[in-house]
């Protein structure tokens, strides 16, 4: 429930800037311009009732143009009140956003590709006539990938803030774990997500380093925290499994699907068909597909696609 402005005596003032002024007090915020709608509510009553109950004045820009919304009141706590407010709205409707970005290792390099259309083509062979096995639940070969963790950028300041983390993660940790040198992995053996081998959504590979160290999951550990504490990017497990998928069930509706591993997942669960899957893992449990240098970690745009059919890149850590 929103308070009276003498409420926000014991939120927390210095974590944003209060100018003060002529007019009395100001806090300007940068919000990107797909969440204003959220801040100014159905027909402005969102926006009305934060204005009236900490007493304060909201400027909003124009639907679609960036810039900073800006609260001016006459109450130090009233404009620090407002800004928290908006602080928890932007935050609350920024977790329903569909994710727009994430952080990859590409895994589409030809020997890779080769052997997943092996893969593919022997479980189309021997498997086909289990339950719900069928040619549309395979990835896209080119768009074979790990990832890290999603992202919501809604615009191109957080794009840059983004790049800039990944730049200072290189310096940070990455180069001192890498060893300025590609990470040797390889790519075998496949496991399931859910419990039940004859209801499968997904299939996947792991993947895994070549000498057996630590380093792919340190360095992908190390990335989601800093992300996760820059608020880029939200928590969703303690580490990183690492894996590439290689069957799932929402690929059947769409083929450009990518691991919808947060909210958007739900409207389409209960659409999934389960396949049956036991006879892949007794076949193909330790298929091998192959070893690969991984020597960059990439920013990658959501339903996209570069020249080689991988992901569109907002940019990249390379290890070197």
């Amino acid at each position: 429930m929103l308070k009276g402005p003498g409420d926000g005596a014991d939120e927390p003032c210095d974590a944003f800037v209060i100018e003060e002024s002529e007019r009395g007090y100001r806090c300007a915020v940068d919000v990107p311009s797909p969440l204003y709608k959220y801040i100014i509510g159905k027909k402005g009553e969102t926006k009305k009732k934060l204005e009236t109950e900490t007493r304060t004045s909201i400027s909003i820009p124009k639907p679609g143009v960036e810039g900073e919304i800006v609260i001016i009141g006459q109450h130090r706590n009233g404009v620090i009140s407002a800004r928290t407010r908006i602080d928890v709205l932007v935050e609350s409707f920024r977790r329903k956003q569909p994710f727009t970005h994430f952080l990859s290792f590409a895994l589409n390099q030809p020997v890779i590709q080769e052997k997943f259309l092996h893969f593919k083509e022997e479980v189309l062979k021997k498997c086909s006539k289990n339950h719900g096995i069928s040619d549309s639940l395979f990835q896209n070969p080119a768009k074979l990938h790990m990832t890290i963790g999603t992202l919501v950028l809604l615009n191109e300041q957080e794009i840059q803030k983004a790049q800039e983390l990944l730049e200072k993660c290189k310096e940070d940790f990455v180069d001192a774990i890498a060893g300025g040198e590609p990470l040797t992995v390889e790519v075998a053996d496949i496991e399931y997500m859910n419990d039940d081998p004859a209801m499968m959504d997904v299939l996947y590979a792991k993947v895994a380093m070549k000498d057996g160290s630590n380093k792919l999951q340190l360095i992908t550990d190390r990335l989601m925290d800093r992300f996760v504490t820059s608020g880029l990017m939200l928590k969703e497990w303690d580490r990183v499994k690492l894996h590439a998928t290689v069957m799932n069930t929402l690929f059947r509706k769409d083929p450009n699907a990518d691991e919808q591993n947060n909210t958007t997942a739900g409207k389409f669960f209960k659409e999934r068909e389960s396949f049956d899957g036991r006879n892949i893992m007794k076949l193909f449990e330790n298929f091998y597909f192959g070893e690969v240098q991984l020597s960059a970690v990439y920013l990658s745009q959501r339903f996209s696609a570069d020249s080689s059919g991988y992901y569109a890149t907002s940019g990249q850590l390379t290890f070197s």
